[in-house]
């Protein structure tokens, strides 16, 4: 663990370590994205759809790989002029191959022609991303030119033309989606997830905003919990902990939910981080590799659906599902990814884990950064100590890699996002107060 390492040189080995962790995770964006309209692949699947989250996510990138010097501004403006041209100009109505629908997206697009693909849903969740990353660019791009004037203008079109009262179809908490087959999914945003950034830009919105129960609706399905000592407002999967967090800073800001508790939701992002660290280490499954050194449960990739018998005991394993920690479900399968999303709340635990997933060389053979999932304790032949290892990488396991790992060095995501105004007047009327949002 480089104990004998003189603090300034392990600081610029840490650096240069998450630099280019940063880089490499930067460049599944460069390389996974449609020139002609700014779509980026959901998933590095070939034939694969774009993910409107994942578009989302590259706006976001794209200004961080500016200042770091993985893109030039000039590339920069570009690729972010070109996607929000696209969704401006994109088929919008309830026609079942439209792109959106009142201001929303479907989940999935197919990379050439934009269109709705897999009888997806329009999704209030990944929507809510690919705004964020537009307001990202409001924020970023303020030079006097003519592109960066159009990125402006077309970016504070596109988050005005979002109807989030009429994603709350009648009732307090926002629905997950619309589908033009059915009308409304049955599901609503309730419990603590990674709905928190529809709940503020929509309460933020000038032109269609939710309404003010919408969010007391939905905090009052939180579940506090007590896990190994440590208190904190629960959810499993380690994902629901970050994305919100990507893009907005909640240190020393309080709603009335977290006052009560004197805490506030980026300590309670390091709470769960403990907390997974802690469940790790103590491996109640004994799953192979877990350690303090070794962990990160979330929605993930995984071997499955299958069952075998590993070592005398029959072990299920599951595809895509939500991971989650302590309660489950797990199935031996990791995320590193999850871990360096996790960096700016706790990196006395997450940066000796990125440490240790170099020594494990979980980059080796990856073009962009670590693999996305792996499973040491499903057998596969011929024997490799990752056991199963996820052949794909993902756009919203990339991004926030970049964002948070950005967020730690330099807070650039988070100060972007506290000059936007529409997310202040969310925050507020959410019942945000101190911190920042006194200054």
């Amino acid at each position: 663990m480089h104990i004998s390492e003189p603090m300034a040189s392990r600081q610029s080995r840490q650096d240069e370590m998450l630099l280019n962790l940063q880089q490499d995770s930067f460049a599944y964006f460069v390389h996974k994205t449609n020139p002609a309209n700014g779509l980026v692949l959901d998933k590095s699947h070939p034939d694969w759809p774009a993910s409107i989250a994942a578009v989302g996510l590259a706006l976001a990138a794209y200004p961080v790989g500016v200042e770091r010097g993985f893109m030039t501004r000039e590339e920069a403006v570009k690729r972010t002029l070109t996607v929000l041209k696209f969704f401006a100009s994109a088929p919008h109505g309830p026609e079942r191959d439209a792109t959106g629908y009142k201001g929303f997206y479907y989940h999935f697009l197919d990379m050439n022609t934009g269109r709705r693909v897999w009888n997806c849903e329009l999704s209030s969740v990944d929507t809510a991303f690919l705004i964020a990353g537009m307001l990202i660019a409001l924020a970023y791009y303020k030079h006097d030119t003519e592109e960066e004037a159009e990125i402006r203008r077309l970016a504070d079109e596109l988050y005005r033309r979002v109807d989030w009262q009429w994603m709350q179809n009648g009732e307090a908490a926002v629905s997950h989606g619309w589908k033009p087959e059915k009308g409304f999914l049955r599901y609503r945003w309730t419990g603590y997830d990674e709905a928190l950034i529809i709940y503020l830009l929509g309460l933020g919105s000038p032109t269609h905003p939710l309404s003010d129960e919408s969010y007391a609706a939905w905090t009052s399905t939180y579940k506090w919990k007590k896990i190994y000592d440590i208190e904190f407002l629960y959810a499993g999967p380690l994902f629901i902990h970050q994305l919100s967090h990507a893009w907005i800073d909640f240190r020393g800001i309080q709603d009335s939910f977290m006052r009560a508790r004197g805490s506030d939701y980026f300590a309670n992002s390091r709470c769960a981080t403990l907390v997974q660290q802690r469940y790790a280490a103590r491996n109640p499954l004994e799953f192979k590799h877990y350690n303090e050194y070794c962990w990160g449960i979330t929605s993930s990739d995984g071997p499955g659906p299958v069952t075998r018998q590993v070592d005398g005991i029959l072990r299920v394993f599951y595809d895509y599902i939500g991971r989650g920690a302590p309660y489950g479900p797990d199935d031996g399968t990791l995320a590193p990814w999850a871990v360096v999303a996790s960096l700016p709340f706790a990196p006395d635990i997450v940066l000796p884990t990125i440490e240790n997933y170099e020594r494990m060389n979980l980059r080796e053979a990856q073009e962009y950064g670590y693999k996305a999932t792996f499973n040491p304790t499903f057998p596969v032949e011929p024997h490799h100590e990752f056991g199963w290892v996820s052949p794909y990488h993902f756009g919203l396991n990339q991004g926030p890699i970049v964002m948070m790992i950005e967020n730690y060095r330099s807070g650039l995501p988070w100060s972007l996002m506290r000059q936007c105004p529409y997310l202040v007047t969310g925050l507020r009327r959410a019942g945000f107060h101190g911190g920042w949002l006194e200054g």
